[in-house]
């Protein structure tokens, strides 16, 4: 999720510099181009943390980011199906469509709706005292902890407790933060005790309804804080009524600069006067030793409904919502969704910390899932580097529908043994699905959006090629654990799984949005880190894998024609495979060191010649030779290789080589304290720039790239590397043994637990310690800005539990592997 393919409008704009493939440079240089874009077509060097769209307006107010993307913290309620769709007629009753994340000890972005629209930016309370002033988010450390929890510590709920300590010692707030699965509530419950004298609680809430900080209206009382824009509107009420309040425009009439320097707020405002970027302000009674408050913030049409939403939480009481949540007693909640996984307390024995972090993925996997849309299975709950991308123009960050990170989760969740979110997710990968009816579409069907809403809506057009195998894979796998009929498999083969295989099979030219390339697979536009065109072993892994299980479902289906199509074509991408990405002359270690390894692009056929690959990120671009990664293991992850097989084996040593120039280098290894486990740690490729600044500061700050960004190393790469571990061990006489899987455990699953943070998220980059810790004081191993929790990253863990418990590889395919790895 990387530098995106979006519309050509955007690349007019001075945050985007447009970027030309050279064709007649890599033509010159004898570099063969099998699939390259139109003479019309400009791919922009993308910007991942923008969107296209019309600019909401601050008003007189100032601008305001989002907020710090990793999370401690995410939740909301959970809604059991009806026929494997949210209902209000299922048995949790009214659908919830309420979440909330949590980072430096505050309420972060808050969704209602679609799991993409944000309402609110940022909820805190600030407190004051005898001549002085503090916030939570600036001027208190934070504890995170799970309310509900078993006896070995394992979370039941996404309900957290965070407890905000001053740094000056003078109080400590204690919250309590969940939603209402009855209402379009969030809930907290607020703490406050003094330590030094009495003090006075504010809470400060800055909202962005529809998703945008600008063009706000509100409203504040004694009883509600009230923003809206549109269709959408929240309230916040408390369990008391307000001592004072304000509604202002942000940085000039918000009384937040009257509140740091004065201790109370001068100016009441009762309403807006225009649109504009607006903060509310509530001040709470004042606490002589220790008091309890209960904010409820709701959500809906209109001011009135929020604030009947809100009203009816209160009413019902912290005790019961929390209970309600949870699904103590009578009530279903997180904990009958838990008790329904049938394999997941049989993986609690392959982890290292009895289980946490497992149960927290459990839940993490599927709090991450849209409400409207069943089975619309989202990235990440945040915004990456959000605290320096601006909020007046409506995006979704990560949470959007990647059909790769889409089914990393579904397979993960059937790993646990949730017998209904994956078919709901694999019934709803037809609205992600390019086809004659796709609006705007006048080119190839049978691809997968890069990226889109949960509604189906393209954001992203770009031609990831293993994206479009991976729906394949997905449905072989479910009808292999029977989670759909054959019936349903043979059904879905027509209308949606054998378009996918054509399009593998045969390319085309696309037709949609600023995308007029003619692919010729398995050259693919984009490999799967979404920025360089040209072949890829990863994205050749999944779709050799992709068109094998295609076949044998044709097969199945009677589609003689196609399985031949479909098996010839696995073949020879196989076959051609080494030729066109393993070179014999690569010079990462030096022009005067030829080695020979797998390149991460090959723009040709002849890996011994495999051009140069674009800028991105900042990055120059560089010969391709210079440029590696681990993917090819993905190979074997799929069964297209054996994990013996000479080039995975040679590959790994270049892979492994910490000697490699520091921009080059992919392998970092990690030691915590308290540990005694050595953590292998893998960058995604050398020469990333997807990654904060090596200075000091985020990327792509004013959607501005430069050459000093550096891609970090992500946790989900020790996982893969588990993975390939354990094909290694079973491959020998007799499978792998419990020593094997006991050294894959020490090692893999322990560093990915060392990875989450206390919130037990996993991060989709750790800080590598190379160049400055700022701004955000990072240490060695701690997740970055990027993104927290990832999708993907929970995933893996998940996966390498059941691999390991199944002493296989999860993801392999049994119709690739019995092709090709299988084979004596």
């Amino acid at each position: 999720m990387q530098e995106k393919i979006m519309s050509k409008g955007i690349s007019s704009r001075s945050a985007w510099r447009a970027v030309v493939v050279s064709t007649v440079a890599m033509i010159a240089a004898g570099v063969a181009l099998p699939g390259v874009a139109a003479d019309d077509e400009v791919i922009p060097n993308h910007n991942p943390t923008l969107n296209a769209g019309g600019k909401a307006t601050d008003g007189p107010g100032m601008p305001s980011p989002w907020s710090y993307s990793a999370k401690t913290g995410i939740g909301t309620a959970y809604e059991a199906y009806a026929d494997f769709q949210f209902s209000d007629k299922a048995v949790t009753g009214k659908v919830s469509k309420v979440w909330f994340s949590l980072a430096n000890g505050i309420v972060t972005e808050t969704m209602y709706g679609l799991i993409h629209h944000a309402q609110i930016r940022e909820m805190q309370i600030a407190v004051t005292g005898n001549g002085w002033t503090a916030f939570e988010k600036t001027d208190t450390t934070s504890q995170i902890s799970y309310i509900h929890t078993d006896k070995d510590g394992r979370p039941l709920s996404p309900a957290y407790r965070l407890t905000n300590t001053d740094k000056q010692g003078r109080f400590v707030i204690i919250k309590d933060i969940f939603t209402d699965p009855d209402h379009q509530t969030l809930v907290t419950r607020v703490t406050v005790k003094a330590l030094k004298g009495p003090v006075t609680p504010f809470v400060i809430l800055d909202p962005s309804a529809a998703n945008t900080s600008g063009d706000d209206e509100g409203r504040a009382s004694t009883s509600t804080l009230t923003a809206w824009q549109g269709g959408v509107a929240l309230a916040l009420k408390a369990s008391v009524p307000f001592k004072a309040f304000n509604v202002g425009y942000a940085g000039v009439t918000d009384g937040l600069k009257d509140l740091s320097e004065h201790q109370q707020i001068f100016a009441q405002h009762a309403a807006t006067s225009t649109r504009g970027n607006i903060v509310l302000v509530g001040q709470l009674p004042t606490v002589a030793n220790s008091a309890t408050f209960d904010l409820a913030v709701g959500f809906g049409a209109n001011p009135d409904a929020a604030s009947a939403e809100a009203k009816a939480t209160l009413k019902t009481g912290y005790a019961r919502v929390l209970a309600n949540y949870n699904g103590a007693g009578a009530a279903v909640g997180w904990e009958d969704y838990l008790t329904s996984l049938s394999d997941l307390s049989s993986l609690v024995p392959e982890t290292q910390d009895k289980g946490k972090l497992l149960y927290a993925s459990a839940l993490m996997l599927k709090v991450q899932e849209d409400k409207t849309k069943a089975g619309g299975l989202i990235a990440s709950l945040s915004n990456p580097w959000g605290d320096s991308v601006y909020t007046d123009v409506s995006a979704t960050g990560y949470k959007g529908v990647w059909p790769r990170d889409f089914y990393q989760v579904a397979m993960a969740l059937a790993a646990m043994g949730d017998r209904e979110t994956p078919v709901a997710a694999y019934r709803y990968l037809p609205t992600v699905q390019v086809t004659k009816d796709t609006p705007g579409n006048t080119g190839a069907t049978g691809w997968f959006l890069q990226k889109a809403h949960v509604d189906g809506t393209p954001e992203w057009v770009g031609i990831q090629l293993d994206q479009t195998a991976m729906p394949i894979l997905l449905g072989a796998r479910l009808a292999e654990l029977n989670l759909i009929s054959k019936n349903e498999l043979l059904s879905s083969y027509s209308s949606m799984l054998k378009p996918a295989a054509e399009f593998l099979s045969r390319g085309g030219t696309i037709g949609l949005d600023w995308n007029h390339a003619t692919i010729t697979p398995p050259y693919a536009q984009q490999e799967r880190w979404e920025e360089q065109e040209g072949h890829s072993p990863s994205t050749t892994a999944a779709v050799i894998a992709g068109l094998a299980a295609a076949a044998d479902i044709a097969t199945e289906a009677g589609d003689t024609a196609g399985a031949a199509e479909f098996s010839a074509k696995a073949a020879d991408y196989s076959q051609k495979l080494e030729q066109r990405l393993f070179t014999t002359s690569g010079k990462v270690r030096g022009a005067d060191k030829p080695a020979s390894y797998y390149l991460r692009i090959s723009r040709s056929d002849d890996a011994n010649n495999p051009g140069v690959q674009d800028e991105r990120n900042g990055r120059v671009g560089l010969p391709s030779d210079l440029m590696v990664d681990q993917g090819f293991i993905e190979l074997v992850r799929y069964g297209v290789r054996k994990a013996d097989d000479p080039h995975i084996v040679q590959s790994l040593t270049v892979i492994d080589d910490q000697s490699l120039p520091e921009n080059l280098r992919v392998r970092y290894d990690f030691r915590f304290e308290g540990s005694d486990v050595t953590v292998p740690g893998f960058r995604r490729y050398g020469n990333d720039g997807y990654g904060d600044r090596t200075e000091g500061g985020n990327y792509s700050v004013n959607g501005q790239m430069h050459p000093s960004q550096r891609g970090r190393v992500w946790p989900i790469f020790t996982g893969e590397r588990g993975h390939y571990d354990l094909a290694v061990a079973a491959q020998k006489p007799g499978g792998a043994t419990q020593a094997d899987v006991d050294a894959i455990r020490h090692v893999y699953v322990k560093g990915m637990e060392l990875f989450a943070n206390d919130g037990l998220m996993i991060p989709e980059q750790v800080f590598d310690g190379i160049g400055s810790n700022q701004p955000h004081n990072y240490v060695l191993g701690e997740g970055t800005d990027g993104a927290t929790p990832l999708a993907w990253s929970h995933a893996e863990y998940v996966k390498l539990l059941r691999s390991l418990r199944d002493r296989q590889v999860w993801d392999r395919s049994p119709s690739a592997y019995a092709r090709f790895a299988g084979q004596n």
